[in-house]
């Protein structure tokens, strides 16, 4: 059984994918800075029927780091057989206001290390020539600007890996190499109730199922599981003349017009 590899595993989507992996027999390698929710997704993911399950504090904006986690993986795990550039972070700043500082972090562990995952494992491959199959997250916002705005770094990191997706695809084929991006919509993580407890909580999550209702044509967020069913098919043989394409599991948001005429 091969090795999946997911970078920002440690909660949210990321976590989810790597949970829909072990259900596979997989072996799974999480790669995340949060080394106590790291530890939890490792048990989980153990829980679920992994193969095995290796925890690697990584930051993917790290260039050494890449490589030296990317290093333990071949090391440890049988070989890697899907790789997943999940990591993000998103700061909401408007425009006028927005800092440079926040810009940089959010394109150092967005766009910088999505390519610097995608260039570990398209390099590990491309080495041992084997087939590989790569799913960089991208976004909603890669292709239209948020409802309530505040979005530039967020929307432009993303609206990057859409670009590097279509690139990357090209150079990674003849290494029999897929790339493809998934387009998760809104989806049902602690990340949207981050800080939140008790009913400010309830209230929020009440608020967004509302909101969902309207705005999405399906009428509600997504679930992790919905999310990673979609990149583990992009990762399986079941796609194998899949590449350079978008994946979007929105729920129907990017087809729907603002307004009906």
């Amino acid at each position: 059984m091969s090795t999946v590899v997911v970078t920002g595993a440690a909660s949210g989507i990321g976590r989810g994918i790597a949970l829909g992996a072990a259900k596979r027999g997989k072996h799974v390698a999480l790669l995340d800075i949060d080394e106590r929710a790291l530890a939890g997704t490792a048990s989980a993911v153990l829980a679920a029927g992994a193969a095995s399950s290796l925890p690697l504090m990584c930051d993917v904006s790290d260039e050494r780091a890449v490589e030296a986690a990317f290093g333990e993986i071949a090391d440890r795990l049988p070989a890697i057989g899907g790789v997943v550039a999940n990591a993000g972070i998103e700061v909401s700043e408007p425009l006028a206001s927005a800092r440079v500082d926040s810009w940089d972090r959010v394109m150092a562990v967005n766009l910088r290390g999505t390519f610097l995952t995608s260039r570990a494992a398209v390099d590990y491959w491309r080495e041992r020539k084997s087939e590989g199959s790569l799913v960089c997250v991208s976004s909603p916002s890669a292709f239209v600007g948020f409802a309530g705005g505040a979005n530039t770094a967020y929307g432009a990191s993303k609206g990057g890996i859409s670009a590097f997706v279509r690139a990357a695809a090209l150079d990674a084929a003849p290494y029999g190499v897929r790339v493809n991006a998934v387009v998760p919509g809104a989806t049902d993580t602690d990340i949207l109730y981050f800080g939140l407890a008790g009913e400010a909580l309830l209230a929020r999550r009440a608020e967004l199922e509302e909101s969902a209702k309207v705005q999405i044509p399906l009428g509600r967020m997504a679930r992790p599981e919905e999310i990673a069913d979609a990149v583990l098919w992009l990762l399986s043989g079941e796609s194998a003349y899949v590449t350079g394409s978008h994946l979007v599991c929105d729920g129907g948001l990017l087809a729907k017009s603002a307004n009906s005429f």
